[in-house]
Parts: structure tokens; C-alpha cells; sequence
């Protein structure tokens, strides 16, 4: 897949409405006062108005409200490590099936819904593979692949020797790979993965069609390899060893990640209650640290959100991690972005210290109009927000 074909899956990049029945917002978040919980969060006080112009900010929530074609779910908004905007809305959402798969709700958000976040568990896959790392679970990024799967070496060849865990980090394996769209069905290398009866002898199976680390080509493949690397290194499947490692240290008590194959779904298969996805935001704005304590190294945040890699014509790619830039008021500021098809984000702006995230439901509209409709909401928020503080 071409970089240019791939736009669909940034940020939740082009995804649109399941269907089209009004988003109605929860009066009792009316005007986006974050509600103090007993859950780490400092909140901002409605008086605190150098952090955000929140009747800005309600305005453009009142506009998501009232949009006959729009799926937002929610939106948060962080400014200097407090809490000062969060409203929630009604929409169509993909929820766990009972027995398999997922199925289309209506659902009125709240704080307490678990929301999928997609293809941002990967970024948060990064945040445990730096943990591991620190531990010294998982000697180096530059351990070749197959070091972790010896039972695969039948595998191997001249040119797939030449893979490391930083290709998997950096989408950059060159293996040949297919991603799951909605104009590829099941025609793709994702449900084949899926279906295999192993998964990552089904990627390190594909054919080489680049050298490693010369070019980035998405592959969510390559978190079915980190999910497994995690799991070997660790001795815990990803979903508990984050579990442990991260998110009680957060104090994230409610969350799911689901399985496949007896291995964490780090590709997309992560839900997370979107104050909680903030956190994982306000961790990465603060260099690692939430609430005094360090949770993931200072090195590894500093460097998995370096770029590595171009990405797109407009953005970059890290260790698991965009890359980008928006304008605002005339100039350009570069914020940093865990994205999940159907318009998941966590996006930092360092210099502003702000954290927003965004849920949604544009899972099967890949059109420029749909992204144009989440996107825009990280833009609105943007001129809602005051200099630096």
C-alpha cells in the first residue's frame, strides 16, 4: 500500500458516519465542565479561563450536537495538566458482539463507556515496549526479529534476516502487506492473519519486497509480531503486563484489549474510557511521568516520538507514533498523535501544553468529507486555545 493510500487510517483519518441520525449531547455536560472523579484528574474550574475559551469550545461542541450526519462520540480537552473541557454525545458505535465479532449500537457516551480505540492501542503497544525495554525484558530495538521467534528460523532468508524489532516499531519491515479496508472486505493480510492458525508465522511468511527500514509501509502485522515480542520478553500477554506496567500506575481500573490467538490485539483491539485515553496523552506531554511518578522513561518518550520516517506527504512516523503539524493563528505548531481508524485521537501539542482527544464512529467512510469532520474538531479546538501558559 502507497503512502497516499494509507490517508485512511490517519488519525482515524477518513472514516464516516455508520448512519445518519443526530448526535444528541448529554445535557448534564452541557457546557463541557469536566466533573471531578476520583480518578487522578485535576479539573479545571469554569473560572479558569487562560487555559481555554470554553464558550469557543462549547460552541463548536453544540455544532457536533446538532449535526444531522455526524458521528462524534466525544472530546477532551487537556491544558497544562488539568482537565478543561469534556462533552459527550450520542451516535452509532461498534461494540463486542456477545459471541464474535461486533455489532452497530446507538449508544449515549459517557464518562464511564469504554470506547475502541483502534489503531491507537498501537501507540500505547510503544508506551509497554519502552517499559520492557527499561526493565531490560527486551534487550534492544535492534534485536533482529527472529532472535525472538526461533521457532520460525524455517523462515528465514538473506533479506528477512536483515529485520528488527525497530522495523516493527517503524512500519518499515518490507514485507508485503495488504491492510484491512473497507474496499479490500475480507480480501486482505489482516483477516488472513487473523485466520491463520499462527499469526506471526503468517507475517514473517510474507515476501520480501523492500529492505528493512528504507521506507515506510504500514503493516499491522507488525504489532502482531511486537504483541508477541512483548509476551515472550515479559512472560504475560501485552494486555496484562500494560495492565501492571501501566495502567494501574495511571490508575486506568476499567479497560479491555482483546485476544487473538491467545496474544493481545495490539493492531486495534484496545477500549479505553476516553479520560483515560487522555491520560495516556498527559503522560507522553509530561515526558513519561503522571502525577509525580515515572511510569515510562524520559528516553523512551523523547525518542519513540522522534521522526524516523515520512510517512504521508504531510506527516511522520516514530516508534508506533504520527507525527505532524497545524496551523494556528498563521503558523505552524507539531503535535504528537496516537490514531485509530474511525476517528480515534490522542493528539499532544507540546508547545501548548494541551492534550484532545477525539472519539468517533466514522468506521466505513474513508471520503475526504469524513476526515475532514474529525479532523476539523482538533482544529476548532486548537483556536479555542489560548498562548502559552
Amino acid at each position: 500500500m502507497e503512502r497516499r493510500q494509507f490517508m485512511s487510517l490517519l488519525g482515524g483519518a477518513a472514516l464516516a458516519p455508520l448512519a445518519t441520525s443526530p448526535a444528541n449531547a448529554d445535557p448534564s455536560d452541557a457546557c463541557g465542565v469536566p466533573i471531578a472523579r476520583d480518578d487522578g484528574w485535576a479539573v479545571a474550574s469554569i473560572n479558569e479561563d487562560k487555559l481555554a475559551d470554553r464558550a469557543a469550545l462549547c460552541r463548536m461542541a453544540d455544532r457536533i450536537a446538532a449535526a444531522s450526519d455526524g458521528n462524534i462520540h466525544s472530546v477532551l480537552v487537556v491544558r497544562s495538566g488539568k482537565l478543561v473541557f469534556e462533552r459527550y454525545f450520542r451516535g452509532h458505535d461498534e461494540v463486542p458482539s456477545r459471541f464474535y465479532g461486533s455489532r452497530v449500537e446507538d449508544v449515549t457516551f459517557n464518562a464511564d463507556t469504554l470506547h475502541n480505540i483502534k489503531s491507537a492501542s498501537k501507540s500505547v503497544a510503544s508506551l509497554a515496549v519502552g517499559i520492557a525495554i527499561d526493565r531490560g525484558l527486551i534487550r534492544s530495538i535492534n534485536e533482529p526479529i527472529f532472535s525472538f521467534f526461533p521457532e520460525l528460523s524455517d523462515l528465514r532468508s538473506p533479506e528477512k534476516d536483515r529485520i528488527q524489532l525497530v522495523h516493527a516499531l517503524t512500519m518499515s519491515m518490507g514485507l508485503a502487506w495488504v491492510e484491512a479496508t473497507p474496499a479490500t472486505g475480507d480480501d486482505n493480510d489482516e483477516v488472513r492473519m487473523h485466520r491463520a492458525s499462527d499469526p506471526c508465522r503468517y507475517v514473517l511468511g510474507l515476501s520480501a519486497t523492500a529492505p528493512p527500514g528504507e521506507a515506510f509501509f504500514y503493516n499491522t502485522g507488525a504489532l502482531t509480531l511486537v504483541s508477541a515480542i512483548v509476551r515472550k520478553a515479559t512472560g504475560h500477554p501485552l494486555d496484562e503486563f500494560a495492565r501492571t506496567a501501566l495502567f494501574e500506575p495511571l490508575g486506568i481500573t476499567s479497560f479491555e484489549w482483546s485476544r487473538v490467538k491467545g496474544d493481545s490485539n495490539a493492531g486495534g483491539g484496545l477500549r479505553l474510557r476516553p479520560r483515560d485515553m487522555a491520560k495516556i496523552g498527559q503522560l507522553v506531554l509530561a515526558g513519561g511521568r503522571w502525577n509525580g511518578r515515572q511510569i515510562v522513561p524520559k528516553t523512551w518518550i523523547e525518542t519513540s516520538t522522534e521522526s524516523k520516517l515520512k510517512a504521508t506527504e504531510h506527516q511522520s512516523y516514530g516508534y508506533l507514533w504520527w507525527l505532524g503539524q497545524s496551523r494556528l493563528n498563521g503558523r505552524k505548531v507539531d503535535w504528537i498523535g496516537a490514531l485509530g481508524r474511525g476517528g480515534q485521537s490522542i493528539r499532544t501539542v507540546p508547545e501548548l501544553g494541551l492534550v484532545v482527544v477525539v472519539t468517533a464512529g466514522y468506521y466505513q467512510d474513508y471520503s475526504p468529507q469524513a476526515f475532514q469532520a474529525q479532523y476539523g474538531v482538533f482544529k476548532d479546538v486548537l483556536q479555542g486555545i489560548s498562548p502559552p501558559v
